[in-house]
C-alpha cells in the first residue's frame, strides 16, 4: 500500500505552499468569498475581480487613482492596473495589465492574431470557451517560468493564435502549429463536434485545453530543444525528428499504432513521429502538474485510500542521479493515485474515466526529460514540486 499523494502534500507541498500554493486555483475576496480562476466579479459582494498573471493570483479590486484603474486588495502596493479590454467582449477576459501599458489587451489576449467571425452568433460562445482554455494554458506557462512572447513583439520567436472557421470555398482550417502560430478550427469549441472528431480519430480524450497544451508543446520544442544541447538526448529518447513527417503521417493513418505502443508511448498518436511523441507527452506533463496542484490547493488527500499501485523506482527516470529525482518521482506517484481516485469518481457518475491513460516506465523517462528541459528554461518546475 502506497500513499504518495499524502507524501507529496506533506514532504513536498508544505514547504512551498506556506499558507497557500503560489499556483492555487482558489483565492478569497475581501469579503471572504472563495474566488476561482474564471471569476471577474464576486458573487457575494459584487466586487470587481482581476487576475494578475505575473503573480498567479486573483484579487478583488479597489478603484485606483485615475478612472478605469485599479488596486489589488491582495497587495495594494503591487501597483496600478487596468482590466483587459476584452473583459466586455464575448471572451470575458478577467486578466489585468499594468496601467501604464500602451496595449489595451492582457498578455493572453495579445497572443490572438485572428479571432472568430463574431457576425456568426454561434461564435460568441465558441470564442468564450476557447479563451477560457487559452488563459488557463498561459497562466500555467507563466507559473512554470516559461517565456510567453507574442508575435507582435517578436515575429520570429513569438507565439500567436488563429481561431477561424471554414473559408470562402467551404474548407475547414488545418488545425495545428507552424512556426509559433497555433491554428484552431473554432468548431472545436462545440462539444458535439469535438466528440464526433474524438470518436473518428479514436482518441480517448479530446478537450480544448488538451489541444492547446499539445500544440504549444510543438512551439516549445522549437524554442527549447531544436539547436540546443537537448537535441541529441531527445533523439535518443523520442526518436530522430529528421524522419519524414509526411511519410510518418501517412503510415500512421494507413497502419495505425504498433500493437505494443502502450509499453512505450502515452497515446497511440504519440507513435506517429518523434515530434508528436514530444507534444503528447508535454501535454500530459502539463495535465499532471495542473491537476495535482489544483488538488493540493483544495486540500484533497488520498491518505485514507488503499491503493495497491506499485511506485516507480528511480531507475525509470531519464536521469536517475538527478538531485531533483526523488521529488519528481513523488509527484508522478502522487498523480497515479490521484488519477485512480478521480477515475472512480467519474465512474460513480456514469462518466468516462477522468484520465483514461496508463503511464509505462518509458513514458516516465520522457516526462522527466520534459521536466528537466522546463526547469532549465524557467527555473520554476522544481519550485512547483517543492511547494
Amino acid at each position: 500500500m502506497y500513499r504518495f499523494f499524502e507524501q507529496l502534500s506533506s514532504r513536498i507541498a508544505a514547504p512551498f505552499m506556506g499558507e497557500r500554493s503560489r499556483n492555487s486555483k482558489v483565492w478569497h475576496c475581501r469579503c471572504g468569498q472563495s474566488l476561482f480562476f474564471r471569476n471577474s466579479q464576486c458573487l457575494a459582494c459584487s466586487a470587481a475581480l482581476g487576475y494578475q498573471p505575473q503573480q498567479s493570483r486573483l484579487s478583488s479590486l479597489q478603484p485606483g487613482p485615475q478612472a478605469d484603474t485599479w488596486l489589488l486588495d491582495a497587495d495594494p502596493d503591487a501597483g496600478v492596473f487596468r482590466r483587459c479590454a476584452n473583459l466586455d467582449s464575448p471572451a470575458a477576459c478577467n486578466w489585468l495589465l499594468p496601467a501604464n501599458d500602451h496595449d489595451g489587451l492582457c498578455t493572453a489576449c495579445s497572443l490572438n492574431r485572428t479571432i472568430p467571425d463574431l457576425s456568426i452568433p454561434e461564435n460568441h460562445e465558441r470564442w468564450r470557451k476557447v479563451e477560457i482554455a487559452k488563459r488557463r494554458l498561459v497562466a500555467q506557462l507563466f507559473s512554470l517560468g516559461l517565456q510567453v512572447i507574442p508575435k507582435t513583439v517578436d515575429e520570429e520567436a513569438g507565439l500567436a493564435f488563429d481561431f477561424i472557421g471554414i473559408d470562402l470555398e467551404g474548407k475547414p482550417p488545418t488545425t495545428g502549429h507552424a512556426n509559433g502560430l497555433i491554428t484552431l478550427d473554432i468548431k472545436e469549441a462545440d462539444d458535439a463536434h469535438r466528440e464526433q472528431v474524438r470518436v473518428q480519430m479514436h482518441e480517448p480524450y479530446r478537450t480544448l485545453l488538451g489541444h492547446f497544451r499539445h500544440e504549444v508543446g510543438h512551439y516549445y520544442w522549437d524554442r527549447l530543444v531544436a539547436n540546443s544541447h537537448w537535441l541529441e538526448p531527445f533523439r535518443g529518447l523520442f526518436g530522430d525528428e529528421r524522419e519524414s513527417y509526411a511519410e510518418a503521417l501517412e503510415r500512421h493513418y494507413q497502419q495505425g499504432a504498433p500493437l505494443d505502443w502502450q509499453q512505450y508511448y502515452v497515446s497511440a498518436y504519440a507513435t506517429m513521429h518523434p515530434w508528436e511523441d514530444w507534444a503528447e507527452t508535454w501535454a500530459h506533463y502539463l495535465h499532471m502538474m495542473d491537476a495535482v496542484d489544483t488538488a493540493l490547493g483544495f486540500g484533497m488527500s488520498a491518505q485514507e485510500m488503499d491503493f495497491d499501485y506499485q511506485p516507480f523506482p528511480p531507475s525509470t527516470l531519464f536521469d536517475p542521479q538527478h538531485p531533483g529525482g526523488p521529488a519528481f518521482l513523488s509527484f508522478v506517484n502522487a498523480w497515479i493515485e490521484l488519477a485512480g481516485m478521480l477515475n472512480e469518481l467519474s465512474r460513480s457518475m456514469g462518466q468516462p474515466d477522468f484520465y483514461p491513460f496508463v503511464l509505462p516506465p518509458a513514458v516516465i523517462a520522457k516526462l522527466h526529460f520534459i521536466h528537466l528541459v522546463i526547469q532549465q528554461e524557467g527555473g520554476r518546475a522544481d519550485e512547483v514540486l517543492a511547494q
